[in-house]
């Protein structure tokens, strides 16, 4: 849950960027940024490397690829084709997703209470994006470009959570040392995929371009890729993927109240998409 209302916070940030830094970009910056982070992280408290297995580090290092260097660019161009409201709405096939490629590949099974939370939380997640807002500069129809990309990034964040899962569950791994190997892994990918296509422009110059971006994206990165990342490895580690995916999920009912805060007006059906989704968070922790 922390993660999900860091990322919320980030989201606001990244958005802005995005208007004038490409997706791909965008992301590979912050993967940079939050390793550098990492590093001083781990330097500053002593911790030293921990032995790990060649299976489980492979499958953190493709988790990074996918989940990170993959997904994260993905959901950026979803963003920037679809709008925020409708990405965001494809984002909730993630939770049931993971569950379901959880169930297959790593045999952990849901209670039917806890199938019940991870229904309520998508669905009221759902309907709370999925409202109609006057002024919305999203486009009228669907592009099948920006389905797709959302399709891609929801499948690959799932994707990445139970192989994360999977590798907490072969070997002994802190969640700030998986999150750094999964970001170096993503990062790692990017750089070659920029290599690969051969841009016009470079990281570096599109930063010296846009420098009054420089405050928000270190505050995003700081947030929602540093924090955000490592305590949804911490999430992974302690509970099941299903579970762990559903309750970031609600990062958009943090942006829902992130809003309230600055003053804009809350519909009740958005109230009422809230309420059902906390009432599904209830559900997966036992509650009442």
């Amino acid at each position: 849950l922390s993660a999900a209302f860091l990322w919320a916070v980030a989201s606001l940030f990244y958005g802005r960027a995005t208007l004038e830094i490409p997706p791909r970009t965008l992301n590979l910056i912050k993967g940079v940024l939050a390793i550098l982070l990492f590093g001083l992280t781990l330097l500053l408290s002593g911790s030293d490397t921990v032995p790990i297995s060649i299976m489980a580090l492979m499958l953190l290092m493709l988790s990074g690829v996918l989940g990170i260097g993959l997904g994260d660019t993905a959901y950026f161009e979803a963003l920037k084709t679809l709008g925020a409201r409708r990405a965001l709405l494809m984002e909730t096939l993630a939770p049931p997703l993971t569950a379901l490629i959880a169930l297959f590949f790593l045999g952990e099974t849901l209670t039917s209470d806890e199938w019940l939370g991870i229904g309520l939380t998508v669905c009221g997640v759902a309907w709370v994006i999925s409202e109609q807002v006057e002024n919305d500069d999203e486009p009228e129809h669907l592009p099948w470009r920006g389905i797709g990309f959302g399709l891609l990034a929801a499948g690959s964040q799932s994707i990445g959570a139970v192989l994360s899962r999977l590798a907490f569950s072969q070997a002994t791994v802190s969640p700030l040392w998986s999150a750094l190997l999964r970001l170096a892994a993503g990062v790692g990918f990017l750089l070659l995929w920029s290599l690969v296509s051969r841009p016009s422009r470079t990281s570096l110059s599109y930063l010296k371009g846009a420098k009054h971006l420089w405050g928000i994206i270190l505050f995003a990165t700081f947030c929602g890729t540093y924090l955000g990342i490592w305590l949804q490895q911490a999430s992974l580690k302690f509970t099941n993927a299903g579970t762990a995916q559903t309750l970031l999920a609600t990062s958009q009912i943090f942006m829902l109240f992130l809003a309230a805060g600055r003053g804009e007006e809350i519909s009740p059906r958005a109230l009422t998409g809230t309420a059902v989704a906390i009432l599904g968070v209830a559900v997966l922790f036992g509650i009442g």
